[in-house]
């Protein structure tokens, strides 16, 4: 047990100490001395100010507020994608997720594939949680699942990971050359957190499509839009260039903060 929380430590320290925003790698704004861009880079700047500062001051193991059942007052509110079109998940759906794989992948050791039931069979975490939108509004829910940190340690993380990259059915936007994909990113900090975990069910029944069947992450202390759905594949990567516009994620890539942290 104590080789892996002093691993986990490892890791933690490395993406943080190596991370220069942890995004160093990602070309986050790209300055060409227009108006727009030294807008940017004062953005930039207030982004990694607010990383290292909620990183110092709220701590790596900081757990995000939790309530009780009877401030659970309303459904989750769907927001969103809440239908994906994709053929694959079609499929799926169809025969209510029963072929369903998590696929864990990228810079690991063993790359591994856990169906849904299987999931479902290892030890689970509840925890009622507010929802914080970017768009200003909140929603107090229970969500059931199990803990990625776990997981991560099965597949053994390799030491030059930073990023973990979460890649989702959900074709968030059409376009003409063809749909884009939702996808989303954290540092291992956040990957390893105990209030991390990959959500199969919402108020005591199973995560309703419109809320992210068959999985969901959580990463509590995060905004909403840091809670991808729809959720298939988790990589882990020492560089977030190569994914999307390469800021880490689809809101990112359009100019939300990458971190999100509350």
């Amino acid at each position: 047990m104590s080789g892996i929380i002093t691993r986990r430590n490892f890791l933690r320290g490395t993406a943080v100490a190596g991370s220069g925003l942890v995004l160093a790698g990602c070309n986050q704004f790209d300055f060409l001395g227009s108006k727009e861009n030294q807008v940017r880079q004062v953005m930039e700047q207030a982004n990694v100010l607010t990383y290292n500062v909620q990183r110092a001051l709220v701590g790596d193991q900081a757990l995000a507020r939790e309530y009780s059942a009877s401030e659970i007052r309303q459904g989750q509110r769907p927001n969103g994608s809440t239908d994906p079109t994709t053929a694959e998940y079609r499929f799926l759906r169809a025969q209510d997720f029963a072929s369903y794989k998590l696929k864990i992948t990228g810079m690991v050791e063993q790359p591994l594939e856990f169906t849904l039931d299987e999931l479902r069979n290892m030890p689970a975490r509840s925890q009622i949680t507010r929802h914080d939108c970017v768009e200003g509004w909140s929603c107090i829910a229970k969500w059931t699942g199990t803990q990625l940190g776990p997981i991560l340690d099965m597949a053994r993380v390799k030491s030059g990971a930073r990023f973990a990259v979460y890649h989702c059915f959900d074709n968030i936007q059409r376009t003409l050359t063809g749909d884009i994909l939702y996808y989303e990113s954290s540092d291992l900090v956040d990957a390893y957190h105990p209030q991390t975990i990959l959500s199969y069910g919402l108020n005591d029944q199973v995560l309703p499509v419109a809320n992210g069947a068959p999985i969901r992450l959580r990463i509590e202390r995060a905004l909403g839009y840091k809670q991808p759905k729809y959720l298939h594949t988790i990589e882990l990567v020492d560089d977030l260039s190569s994914f999307g516009k390469g800021k880490g994620g689809y809101w990112p890539d359009v100019g939300y903060d990458w971190y999100g942290g509350i």
